[in-house]
Parts: structure tokens; sequence; C-alpha cells
């Protein structure tokens, strides 16, 4: 009998109060005020790892959600990750607390330089011992550009071409700088490090000029695992180069289904192997002891859901709200306005009352349940094996009950149904945790291409002169 597909297992998280469950700040005993806190990421950190979580994957932004009535105004009153804090300075808070859970991290590549980047990643991998991991985004909101210096969104294809260049400028400096052997520490010598053994990258390109050589010395998994979140033709053929879990969505499970497709053929056009990459979805788990229960819950989500914010954070150029419920679309929206999210398309002949309805409900996607404990299993069990994902984010509707409703109620079932671990490797790296094969990048990958310096150039002038 062939082994069961173990559940990739993370909480999705943000330092900010509202990250995508509108509204449900407000829910009784919610902790996402104390996100400020140092003792709200430490007790989750501690949740988490009792729970058997694999990671925690901390999304961000660098900029407002400002698009919907012409204004942040929206965001800002409903908290819509406006105030927000960097999710790279809370990992080495919940690391200290913590041995083996992971840490997603999300950053951009597209306003900051990469070695800057290069040094606070490789920084936070030394002091996880490995349980790092780096969200790849190109960032997508108009006020992000402005915030660094841009008239107007960068085009969304350039996006991905600057990003491919800052992952080579990343791989050279973390695989390719230091050789694994550099470090002496000859006392009795006087010598640290082998100067032999440590180089200049002389990266020069279309976008960036980087000399190096890199100043951490290599972490333990040296290029971090490698997340990214696409659906778009660009964004797969990125992810088919350099990404290891993709982190994708969509409005059904074919859509889904069709995204792992087209990305694992880009994995194999990019000369890397089908399997090389995981796929992780958003999971809404209500979960109860009973039917009942769950659906109580589930109905106190939907009372406190803010409409209003989930229409800002779709970044809605039109505002529906403002029209009478029976208005059709489409005599209110034009052409290129009525695309919602990232993969709804608005129906002209629907009413302004049926596009609103229940569009803030709890529950809602292709990778929704509300249930009993066995009734969450199965469903995730036929999400991993019918679908073909490996692993979900779990979607917070509560901090900190909705985690520990999934550890009491849901993991002692998947456990017992040999879909999560019963206790963590005491030495495993986030990517040994999710591939099984090691701390390192694979030798088919892109990235592994500079080890020991190959394809870097051998000085600054070789470097100019190509």
């Amino acid at each position: 009998m062939a082994e069961k597909k173990r559940l990739i297992l993370n909480l999705f998280e943000m330092n900010c109060v509202s990250h995508i469950t509108h509204g449900l700040w407000r829910l009784p005993d919610n902790n996402r005020e104390r996100f400020n806190d140092i003792e709200y990421w430490i007790e989750l950190a501690k949740l988490l790892e009792d729970g058997g979580f694999d990671a925690v994957f901390l999304a961000d932004v660098v900029g407002t959600y400002d698009v919907f009535r012409g204004s942040a105004d929206t965001s800002i009153r409903e908290g819509l990750q406006i105030p927000n804090n960097d999710p790279a300075v809370v990992v080495p808070a919940m690391a200290a607390v913590t041995k083996h859970l992971g840490f997603g991290i999300t950053f951009s590549t597209t306003y900051e330089p990469p070695f800057a980047w290069a040094r606070r990643l490789s920084t936070l991998d030394h002091l996880t011992k490995g349980r790092v991991g780096w969200n790849i985004v190109t960032s997508y909101l108009p006020n992000a550009a402005r915030n660094f210096g841009h008239s107007g969104e960068v085009e969304h294809d350039h996006r991905y071409e600057i990003a491919d260049e800052y992952l080579d400028v990343l791989y050279k400096l973390w695989e390719g700088s230091w050789d694994d052997d550099a470090i002496l520490a000859d006392r009795e010598g006087n010598v640290f490090a082998d100067p032999a053994k440590i180089r200049a990258i002389f990266h020069h390109g279309k976008h960036f000029t980087v000399e190096g050589p890199h100043l951490p010395s290599p972490s333990r998994q040296r290029t971090p695992l490698l997340f990214s979140a696409t659906a778009s033709a660009a964004g797969t053929a990125f992810a088919g180069k350099h990404t290891e879990v993709v982190f994708t969505g969509g409005p059904t499970k074919e859509f889904v289904q069709k995204t792992i497709e087209n990305v694992r053929a880009a994995a194999v056009e990019a000369g890397r192997a089908a399997h090389d990459v995981r796929f992780v979805a958003i999971g809404s788990v209500i979960v109860g002891r009973t039917q009942s229960e769950a659906e109580a819950k589930r109905a106190e989500f939907d009372r406190l859901s803010s409409v209003d914010g989930q229409l800002a954070h779709a970044a809605l150029p039109w505002d529906p709200t403002a029209y009478p419920p029976e208005t059709k679309l489409g005599d209110v929206i034009g052409e290129d306005d009525g695309g919602i999210g990232r993969w709804r398309d608005v129906d002209g002949e629907q009413t302004v009352g049926e596009f609103l309805a229940g569009f803030s409900q709890a529950g809602r996607g292709p990778f929704a349940t509300t249930g009993t404990p066995e009734k969450v299993a199965d469903d995730i069990e036929s999400w991993l094996d019918d679908v073909g994902i490996d692993g979900i984010n779990l979607l917070q509707y509560h901090s900190y009950d909705t985690a520990k409703d999934f550890i009491e109620l849901v993991v002692p079932v998947l456990r017992e149904r040999g879909r999560l671990r019963t206790h963590y490797d005491e030495s495993e790296s986030l990517r040994d945790r999710v591939f099984g094969a090691g701390d390192r990048l694979p030798d088919r990958h892109y990235g592994a291409r500079y080890r020991g310096g190959t394809h870097l150039p051998a000085d600054r002038a070789a470097a100019f002169s190509g």
C-alpha cells in the first residue's frame, strides 16, 4: 500500500490586526489587537509547536489598500493590514522559545535591494538553525509603488523580470560566495576564515550591480526554503524555475489543479523534477465537537464579518454598496473595472444584491470545511488525494481559538489516519521537513549552479565585459 501523503500544516498570520478575516478582530477574547506585543508572538509560537505545526506563514504588504472608494479610509477604519509591522523582526522572538517551528517570511523583490535582504535572511537562518523560508512576492499595491519612489504600479511581468534577476543575485551570494569549509577558527594561527574560500560575486545585470562577498557565513540551508504565490503565466514560469512551495488558490478545485499542472510542467522545463514543487492553499477550517457547534461558530463569524473590509481588500475600483440591490452590475461598471481579486470576474447580468450576498461569509472557497473533527479530516484528506495539494495555510478566524480548535480536535484524527507526524524530527531543517532530502537546494535547482564559485566572474572586469 502506498504511503499516505502527509499534510504540510502552516498557520496563516500577519503582523497586523485584520489580515484577511475582516471584522473578526471584534470576536470575544480575540488577541488580534496584541500584535504589537512580543508576548503575542511568543505565546503563538509555543502553541503551534506544541500542536505539531510545520510553520507559521507570515504575510506582508508594503502599502495600503487605497483603491476602493478612492482612498485608504476604509482600510484604516477596518484595521485592514494597517497598522502593519515588519514580519521578519518577530521571528527571533518565536525562534527563541521553540526548537522546531518553521517560519515563512514574506518579502518583496521589487523595491528593496537584494544584498541587504540576503544578509538579513541568512542571519535568520543562522539564528533559527535552518527553520526559515521566504515567500517571494513582487508587490501589487499601487500605494506600495508610490512608497518607494514610483509614480505608479510596476507592470506585472516586469516585476517578475526584476524578481528573476533578484534571485540570481541571491543565489550567487548564498550558494557561491562562501565555501562550506571557509571558517577555520584557528586560534593558534590567528586565522578565523580562509580568504581563498570566500569570493566576491561581481554581479552586473540589468537591474542590480552587486560586488560581494556575502557578509554572513553559510547558514544551515544557505538558500532558505523558497515559497511563492502564483497563477499568472509570468508567475508560473518563475515558480517553475525557482519556487519549492507554491501558495496557490482560485475559485474552484479544478482551477487549482490546472495551476499545479502548469507549475509542474514549468519546473520540468527548467530542468527540475515535477515533484520538486509542493503546493499549499488557504485552509478554511471551522470545527466543533458536533456539527451544530461548528455551524454556530460559523454563524458568529458571519455576523461580525465586514463586507466593507472584504471589498477594500479586493481593491474593487467601484462601490457596489452605493447602488440599489436590484441594479445589474453591467449598468454600473465599465469593461476594465469589473474584476475582483485575482481570479473572479463579474457577471454583468448579476445584480448588486446577488454579488454582495455571501461576499464576506466565512467558509468560502474550494478548501473550506465546517463540521466535526471527522468531517474536517475527511475533507482535508480529499484535498490531498483528490485535488492534489500538499498542505494548508490555516486561515485564522480567531487568535488563538482557531489554532487551538484545530490542535485539540483535528490533529488527533489526522495523526490517527497517518496524515500528520506524531513528533518532530530533532535534526531536520525546514527544507528537509518538507522534502525529506536534506538541508540544501537539490543539485538540479537553478540556484545550485553557483556552488563553489562556478559561473561567477573571476573579477570585476570580467563581469562588466559581459
